[in-house]
């Protein structure tokens, strides 16, 4: 095989076990060339991509409580529940400082996924300058009704979890040969039928594809999902997945319950590494 797409799936704070799978790739000096990510997955990718182990999952403890980076006031004062600039401008700026030079060396192919909501369709972006690109990352994570859509380039966007959750068909479109999916719902989650149909014809009248797309948006998760199990069974796709329960919803604050599904990611990705390898060692798309 000579390709391999590492995909990230989002999730809001369920992001922690993500962060957990990526640093365990980082303590087995294992350097994806080609990532995909989602929402937080996406978010997650950059401190892999720079290599700073911890990172992710510290700016989530230490700062998770933190009303400037998630707070219902921030909802009713600005039209976002998560502080978006707080978390993607102060604390890598400011807080704690972002190592960008280290994310520009290690040469990656790394694409981030928003929703276009007037069009309804997914919109691909791949980052040559993250500091520059950062307001993809923050509209791949900025979920209806509790977010403002990110205008960027004539775009307006939202998550990337709407259109594309989960970018397989994508990934196997570009080439990819092999494809490790990290995912934050345990394996047999279904997504069900948005019951919010009402609020967001009000929300977004203007935007009558995106509606359309939302309204569906259980749809394409669920096919997503079939065919990346198919692809695990055919031996083309590696799948990590939470091997417990994470009771935990898209915007946790308790710090131990983050904590721990951290740990959990690192032990399920710890268990996938020989299999990981086997993959690597045909295939010249990873450096180990």
């Amino acid at each position: 095989m000579k390709n391999i797409q590492l995909i990230l799936e989002g999730g809001g704070m369920r992001g922690a076990y993500t962060a957990g799978v990526l640093d365990c790739f980082l303590d087995n000096q294992m350097y994806f060339e080609n990532i995909i990510g989602v929402s937080a997955g996406a978010g997650n990718a950059t401190s892999y991509i720079s290599r700073e182990k911890k990172r992710a999952i510290e700016s989530l403890i230490k700062y998770s409580g933190d009303k400037r980076y998630l707070s219902y006031r921030g909802l009713i004062k600005n039209g976002s529940i998560f502080g978006m600039d707080f978390i993607f401008k102060e604390i890598p700026e400011k807080l704690m400082p972002f190592d960008y030079d280290a994310f520009h060396q290690n040469v990656v192919n790394f694409e981030v996924v928003t929703t276009d909501c007037n069009t309804g369709e997914p919109h691909y972006h791949k980052i040559t300058n993250l500091r520059k690109e950062i307001d993809y990352i923050i509209a791949s994570s900025s979920l209806p009704l509790v977010s403002q859509m990110v205008r960027v380039d004539g775009l307006e966007l939202l998550d990337g979890g709407i259109s594309d959750p989960l970018p397989i068909k994508y990934s196997l479109e570009q080439g990819y040969e092999y494809q490790v999916v990290v995912l934050t719902r345990n394996r047999g989650y279904q997504k069900k039928k948005s019951r919010l149909t009402k609020l967001l014809k009000i929300q977004y009248y203007r935007y009558p594809k995106l509606i359309e797309k939302i309204k569906i948006r259980h749809m394409i998760y669920n096919e997503s999902l079939e065919l990346i199990y198919k692809l695990e069974e055919q031996k083309k796709a590696i799948v990590i997945a939470p091997s417990k329960e994470m009771n935990i919803n898209r915007i946790e604050k308790n710090k131990q319950k983050l904590l721990d599904i951290y740990e959990l990611g690192y032990q399920d990705a710890q268990a996938k590494i020989p299999e990981i390898l086997a993959v690597i060692s045909q295939d010249k798309d990873i450096k180990k």
